[in-house]
């Protein structure tokens, strides 16, 4: 591929110009990125230490949290160093794998909720053929496809951003690097892409969180002829993975569902999904999860002795 521009490097405004702000803003991020970490790494600990959570539905969720660790990794650390200078720059190299990295975690998230979604209905709807079919190999070749259309997810990106010419400005305003800010700098016209990268990112969003929703409303209307402990059990494991994916697909079709744009309050959803949600999922599924909080106190008991 070649490169046709005279910019080596973006200037990243951040979240704000503020030194009281940006002060506040480091120490605030600073404790959701320690937050984060803690709680998604603990998870994948407990889940690979613990012999009672030896099932898919834990694999799968161990396998989220460390997904949603690299994920909040990919933006979180830059960011707060960049609150401590004020004005961050970074080369074209540098961008095009950050815009890379992120999509390609995103989407693997994404696929990942789908996999989950599926284990769930197996679980409940056939659960005396659910060891059968989530056997350890449909297990790993399901990790696998999540792995491989993120992967595909996000290549896509920075392919159609990297021959585009950028002559200057090359000011970003915002704290990350992402298509429809780097599609407003390019010197061309950019309709074409933009529409390509609306079909692919806002279908995707679209369509995953519409079967999601649609496979979680079949599920809880199975639920009708189970036992009053089997329902309980079975609302709060889905409960807490509707609640993951509301909190994630919302914002993200508020981003890439409308036209190309960019606007005031991009830089707070690109927050909410890419830095927040990543701190929320652990708390999400261990506050309500009995055997996850017993394997994380048994965990802790034993570390202790």
């Amino acid at each position: 591929m070649e490169q046709r521009n005279n910019v080596t490097e973006f200037v990243l405004l951040g979240l704000t110009q503020s030194i009281q702000g940006r002060k506040i803003l480091f120490v605030m991020f600073l404790f959701i990125y320690i937050v984060t970490m803690v709680g998604n790494l603990l998870i994948v600990l407990t889940v690979v230490v613990s012999p009672i959570l030896d099932t898919p539905m834990y694999f799968f969720l161990g396998c989220l949290s460390f997904m949603d660790a690299i994920y909040s990794t990919t933006v979180t650390p830059n960011m707060i160093i960049d609150l401590l200078y004020g004005r961050k720059t970074i080369s074209f190299q540098a961008c095009m794998t950050q815009l890379f990295i992120w999509h390609f975690f995103g989407g693997a998230d994404i696929f990942l909720l789908v996999v989950m979604a599926y284990d769930r209905y197996v679980a409940i709807c056939k659960p005396l053929h659910y060891l059968t079919i989530m056997n350890k190999r449909v297990c790993v070749l399901l990790l696998l496809l999540t792995w491989t259309g993120g992967f595909l997810h996000g290549v896509f990106h920075p392919l159609f951003v990297y021959n585009l010419p950028f002559c200057g400005p090359n000011v970003i305003d915002h704290f990350m690097c992402d298509m429809y800010p780097l599609l407003k700098l390019a010197c061309t016209d950019t309709q074409v892409t933009a529409i390509i990268v609306l079909t692919n990112d806002g279908a995707i969003c679209v369509i995953i969180f519409s079967l999601l929703l649609f496979s979680y409303g079949v599920i809880l209307r199975s639920l009708k002829n189970r036992g009053q402990v089997g329902r309980r059990k079975a609302l709060s494991t889905c409960g807490s993975q509707i609640t993951v994916v509301v909190l994630f697909f919302v914002p993200c079709i508020f981003m890439y569902i409308r036209p190309p744009s960019t606007l005031s309050v991009d830089k707070s959803l690109t927050l909410f999904y890419s830095i927040i949600t990543p701190m929320l999922n652990p708390l999400i599924y261990t506050l309500r999860n009995g055997e996850m909080k017993n394997a994380m106190k048994k965990l802790w008991t034993t570390k202790r002795k």
